[in-house]
C-alpha cells in the first residue's frame, strides 16, 4: 500500500512526497461510551492503517486527494473554519485547522491518503486519519508535541471543525498503543498503562465481525448519549459519571428523574467496573476469562445505553451460540462491528454460523478480520 502511494502521488501532484506517515485503526476491548464521562477504557491499536503521503507547500494552501475517490479538495489554510468542508477532506483540514489554533506553524500541504481500515465499522478510520495527519504536520514543522497532546489535538478537530462531539479513546488508541499490548487509560487523569494482550499465546483469537451496518455519529443520536450523561451528572451533583461507583449506583439510580437516565447511569459505572475487572484478568495471564466480561458489556450496551442495533445483537447471538467464549459490539453502535473471544480452532464454525444467521434475517454479507494488537502511528519508510 505504502509503495503504491509515494507512486500515486508523484502521478496527483508532479512532486514527491516528504513523507509517508501511518496511524492504526482500533479495537476497543472494552469501557464503550466511558471516555466522554471522564472513565476508563481498554483499547488496542488494529492492524489495519491510514497512511498519508504529504509534501510542504509554500503558497499555504490545502490540496487533499485519496485513493478511494476521484478528484481532489483544494482549500485555502487561512480561510479553514468549521463547516466548509464535509466528508473525508474535514478530518485532514480540521487537524491543520486544529494545529493553527492551538499556535503552532502550519504551512500548505499535498496530501494523498489510502487506507484499509473499514470505514463506518466503529474500528475508528476517522481517528486513524487524523493522526496519521496530526505525526507527519507535527514532525514536518519540527513541533515537539507529546503524543497525548497530538491526540487532544486531533480530537479537538474531529470536535470542533467536523461536528463529531468524540471522547479521547481513539486518538489515544492511534497514537499511543504498543505491539501486544492494550491501552488502559484513565481518561480523566491521562494516566495510562500498557496492559499485555497475547491472546495466541493462549490460543485464543479476538474476531471483528463487520455487520456491514454503518453507523452515523454525526446525526444525532451519539450527541443525545452525551447530553443525557450530561444531563444525569448535573442530577446527581458530580463532575462527571465517572464518580458513581458500583457502592453508590443504587443510590444515584434513586435520584433520578427519569429511567432513561438511570439506564445511561447504570451502563456507565458497570462498564467502568468491567474494565477494571478486564485489566486484571489480563494482568493475571487468564485472557480467556474474559468472555463473560465481554457478554455483560454488550447486554448493558444493548439494554441501558441502548445503541446497539439488530446487526450487532444478531452477530452476538450468533458467535455466542457458536461456541465464543463471549462477544460484544465495539464502538459507538448505532452500527458497525462485534468482537468476539474465541478458541483459534473455532473461527471458521463462528464465521460460517454468523453468515448463516445474516442470510436468514436478510441483512448485508458481514466481514471478518482477526485483530492483533498492533503499535501506534509512526512514521513509513518508503
Amino acid at each position: 500500500m505504502k509503495g503504491d502511494l509515494g507512486a500515486a502521488f508523484r502521478e496527483r501532484f508532479a512532486r514527491h512526497p516528504d513523507g509517508v506517515w501511518g496511524a492504526p485503526g482500533r479495537v476497543n476491548l472494552i469501557g464503550e461510551h466511558t471516555d466522554y464521562n471522564d472513565g476508563f477504557v481498554l483499547p488496542f491499536a488494529l492492524n489495519r492503517h491510514v497512511v498519508a503521503a504529504i509534501a510542504r507547500r509554500a503558497d499555504r494552501l490545502l490540496r487533499m486527494a485519496s485513493m478511494q475517490r476521484k478528484g481532489m479538495v483544494t482549500f485555502p489554510v487561512d480561510e479553514l473554519t468549521p463547516g466548509v468542508l464535509h466528508g473525508w477532506s474535514a478530518y485532514v483540514a480540521g487537524v491543520v485547522w486544529g494545529f493553527g489554533r492551538a499556535g503552532h506553524s502550519v504551512a500548505g500541504y499535498d496530501i494523498l491518503v489510502d487506507g484499509d481500515v473499514p470505514v463506518g465499522a466503529g474500528l475508528s478510520s476517522s481517528a486513524a486519519l487524523e493522526c496519521a495527519i496530526a505525526l507527519a504536520i507535527s514532525e514536518l514543522e519540527g513541533a515537539a508535541i507529546e503524543r497525548f497532546e497530538l491526540a487532544l489535538l486531533a480530537q479537538r478537530a474531529e470536535n470542533d471543525f467536523v461536528g463529531v462531539p468524540c471522547g479521547i479513546m481513539d486518538q489515544a488508541a492511534s497514537l499511543l498503543c504498543t505491539a501486544d499490548h492494550a491501552l488502559f487509560l484513565d481518561v480523566r487523569s491521562h494516566a495510562y498503562e500498557h496492559v499485555p494482550i497475547r491472546l495466541d499465546r493462549e490460543g485464543l483469537a479476538l474476531l471483528v465481525v463487520d455487520t456491514g451496518a454503518r453507523h452515523r455519529l454525526a446525526d444525532g443520536a451519539y450527541e443525545a448519549r452525551r447530553r443525557s450523561c450530561d444531563e444525569a451528572a448535573r442530577e446527581l451533583r458530580v463532575p462527571a459519571l465517572r464518580d458513581i461507583s458500583i457502592d453508590l449506583l443504587e443510590e444515584a439510580l434513586a435520584a433520578l428523574s427519569t429511567d432513561e437516565l438511570r439506564r445511561r447511569v447504570r451502563h456507565v459505572a458497570t462498564e467502568n467496573a468491567r474494565v477494571v475487572e478486564a485489566v486484571a484478568i489480563l494482568r493475571n495471564g487468564r485472557p480467556d476469562a474474559l468472555g463473560p466480561v465481554l457478554s455483560r458489556s454488550h447486554a448493558s450496551l444493548r439494554d441501558d445505553f441502548q445503541v446497539s442495533s439488530p446487526e450487532l445483537d444478531t452477530a452476538v447471538e450468533a458467535a455466542v451460540q457458536a461456541g465464543a467464549l463471549g462477544a460484544r459490539m465495539t464502538g459507538a453502535g448505532f452500527g458497525g462491528s462485534i468482537i468476539a473471544l474465541i478458541e483459534g480452532t473455532g473461527l471458521q464454525a463462528i464465521a460460517e454460523a454468523v453468515s448463516s444467521l445474516f442470510r436468514l434475517a436478510g441483512f448485508a454479507n458481514p466481514r471478518f478480520l482477526t485483530a492483533t494488537a498492533s503499535a501506534g502511528a509512526r512514521r513509513i519508510e518508503l
